[in-house]
């Protein structure tokens, strides 16, 4: 402790904060997906296939995102946190804009990573100064709120995208100097990353909160050896955790593919009814994630709580199935129900990943999960996808069944591991719950 009294901001200070935070990760999830609605078109311009497409979606972002997010997250207990977040933003608007302007694949790659780098800095500096501005018992509530943003930024990307492009390709843009030149999907990315400057605008009317305590960074040998005591429970517990965000990647970056290769829907329809689809589910999916797991616990402790995320994710692949259904009514319910429970599933894994971990180790615990959703999920997911549409059946128009050869042996997979961790807990207890 840094020995001064524990002073919070004023709540109105402190809630306004959270809310331009909020729309930070909604703003950060839309630059990170917006490529899902832009496949065709950016396609057809560069002559790209499916695989090249899925790298652009996923590895050129995650790994540098997963690869600046360790420093970031130590300069965020160092440093001016406000500042690291103006920074991150303006990078990863810049990024996009930059998206819209590369003339081939690997100046976008090279693009899609400096999105990367800015998006890095938000979620570790933010966490940070929602712990300073609030007392314990109004954090939950406070960051999940925060993360609110981003599970509404991802299917916002695509009905945000759809229109974009249909008015793109409408003719909208003509008039529009230097805007009008250019290419439908390249329109699109600028005007999302212009309108995303007005995130560190905002961010100049937040205050920093003061630190309440004193950061001591543990040896890195130390953290390891504790997080190692308990591989079995945390191991197999961020890994299922993991394998859901493959799922939450694969569907969100191929099934708007699913809606215009089979059904020929155009852009804009795809992005109202799948953004619309998505974030009413993913909204649920979060609360009752969150609440339904509490009641859980309080019947069953941790194992409670895993227990129930095995129940939403055998669900969830349900929904990973029915993407590949025959018509576009089936797709959409089974994007819904994937939605929802992954997200159900996924919010009581961290939960009880946040009551195994020791106290000291939770921010690391946050940490290593956004590490290994972004490494697998976004690293892995779209691209598995790709690579079975183009490899495996070789026809574009088999997307839907790549989907659910990817997704539905994830969510196996997933319940498998939450399973598992849920018995080394036992055993690790002694046959007494957690």
């Amino acid at each position: 402790m840094t020995g001064t009294p524990m002073t919070y901001p004023p709540r109105e200070q402190a809630w306004w904060m959270v809310a331009v935070f909020c729309f930070a990760g909604f703003i950060s999830y839309t630059h990170r997906l917006i490529l899902s609605v832009l496949v065709d078109p950016l396609q057809i311009d560069l002559g790209i296939g499916d695989a090249s497409i899925s790298l652009l979606q996923g590895a050129a972002f995650a790994i540098i995102y997963v690869l600046a997010g360790l420093p970031l997250g130590r300069l965020a207990d160092r440093g001016r946190r406000r500042r690291i977040l103006i920074g991150g933003a303006l990078i990863w608007c810049t990024g996009s804009i930059l998206c819209g302007l590369a003339p081939g694949f690997w100046t976008l790659f090279a693009a899609r990573a400096v999105v990367g780098i800015g998006e890095a800095a938000l979620a570790p500096a933010a966490a940070s100064m929602i712990g300073d501005a609030f007392p314990p018992h109004q954090r939950g509530t406070a960051i999940g709120v925060f993360f609110m943003g981003m599970v509404v930024g991802g299917p916002a990307a695509v009905g945000i995208g759809g229109v974009l492009l249909g008015a793109a390709q409408d003719g909208a843009f003509l008039a529009v100097p230097l805007l009008g030149t250019l290419a439908p999907w390249r329109i699109v990315l600028i005007l999302i990353g212009v309108s995303g400057l007005l995130v560190p605008i905002l961010l100049l009317t937040v205050r920093e909160p003061q630190r309440l305590e004193a950061i001591e960074q543990a040896p890195l040998s130390h953290v390891i050896a504790r997080l190692a005591s308990d591989r079995l429970v945390l191991g197999t517990l961020l890994i299922a955790i993991a394998l859901l965000s493959v799922g939450d990647y694969g569907l969100l970056s191929w099934v708007p593919s699913v809606l215009s290769r089979l059904f020929l829907w155009k852009p804009e329809q795809i992005g109202s009814i799948f953004g619309l689809v998505t974030a009413i589910a993913g909204i649920f999916g979060a609360l009752l994630g969150g609440v339904l797991s509490d009641l859980f616990a309080r019947r069953g402790g941790v194992r409670g709580r895993l227990g129930f995320s095995m129940a939403a994710a055998s669900l969830a692949g349900v929904g990973a199935l029915l993407v590949a259904a025959p018509h576009p009514a089936l797709v959409l319910l089974g994007l819904g129900l994937w939605t929802l429970c992954s997200a159900i599933a996924a919010t009581a894994g961290v939960a009880a990943l946040q009551d195994v971990i020791p106290g000291d180790l939770r921010g690391i615990g946050m940490s290593l999960v956004a590490f290994c959703n972004t490494l697998l999920g976004l690293g892995m997911g779209p691209t598995a996808v790709a690579l079975v549409t183009e490899r495996g059946f070789g026809n574009p128009l088999a997307v839907g069944y790549s989907v659910a050869c990817i997704v539905v042996p994830a969510a196996m997979l997933s319940i498998g591991l939450f399973h598992m961790s849920r018995s080394a807990l036992l055993h690790k207890r002694g046959g007494r719950d957690g």
